[in-house]
């Protein structure tokens, strides 16, 4: 018998036709401004941090680091009228297990003000060469397609740390990997920035969407050759 009990937030924002609705029109518009605002984080980041520094040189906590410096950054670059805000750390609730389990936890998530339960997650994992893409895959393949993260949104993304700048590799072995297509975005011509269509396994009982498009960045950690 299950012991979980409702969150503060699910007791707030029930689900229902209104949320059913909500859910349907949260990504769309939405996803390219998201997007847009990510990269310019990442351009703030690499002016104020990433320019000045060896990446390749930081401990193993690099990860944790950057995705800490560069989530201000990004509510930098947004207006604050957007109807989401963007977090550091968001817990997923709707696909937590039971006690005493930790529910999955985001690296960033641009979260819908009218309901925080509505979360458009990023995951973000180094590349310390241009093979090296096991972690990454598997985030994709183990927890987005499962639906264990986005089971609302239908869309997210992969941010890939490299440590080195080689990105047409680091995106070949990715899509050998995971294994996908990696479609181009005309919106971000010019950076390394990719799309995949996948079809997710969705939880018996549960409507979440079963198609998703993951977008993969990959954000060079420094300007030194390798």
């Amino acid at each position: 018998m299950s012991s979980r009990r409702q969150t503060i937030a699910e007791a707030r924002f029930p689900g229902g036709p209104a949320f059913q609705t909500l859910v349907s029109s949260w990504a769309g518009d939405a996803t390219i401004r998201i997007l847009e605002f990510v990269w310019a984080g990442y351009d703030r980041l690499c002016s104020d941090v990433l320019d000045h520094v060896n990446a390749a040189e930081a401990d193993k906590d690099l990860e944790r680091s950057v995705t800490q410096l560069i989530e201000p950054r990004i509510r930098e670059a947004m207006t604050g009228d957007e109807p989401f805000d963007v977090q550091h750390g968001s817990y997923e609730e709707e696909t937590r297990e039971d006690p005493p389990a930790q529910p999955p936890q985001y690296d960033l998530a641009f979260v819908l003000r009218a309901n925080p339960r509505v979360m458009w997650p990023l995951e973000a994992k180094t590349v310390p060469g241009t093979g090296d893409v096991s972690r990454y895959s598997r985030e994709i393949t183990e927890n987005f397609l499962t639906c264990r993260y986005a089971p609302f949104s239908g869309e997210g993304a992969m941010l890939g740390y490299l440590l080195v700048s080689d990105t047409d590799a680091v995106f070949a072995s990715i899509e050998k990997s995971v294994p996908c297509n990696l479609i181009d975005m005309p919106e971000f011509k010019g950076r390394p920035h990719r799309r995949s269509m996948h079809s997710r396994t969705v939880p018996a009982g549960k409507h979440y969407r079963r198609k998703f498009n993951c977008h993969h960045l990959l954000m060079v950690l420094h300007p030194y050759p390798h």
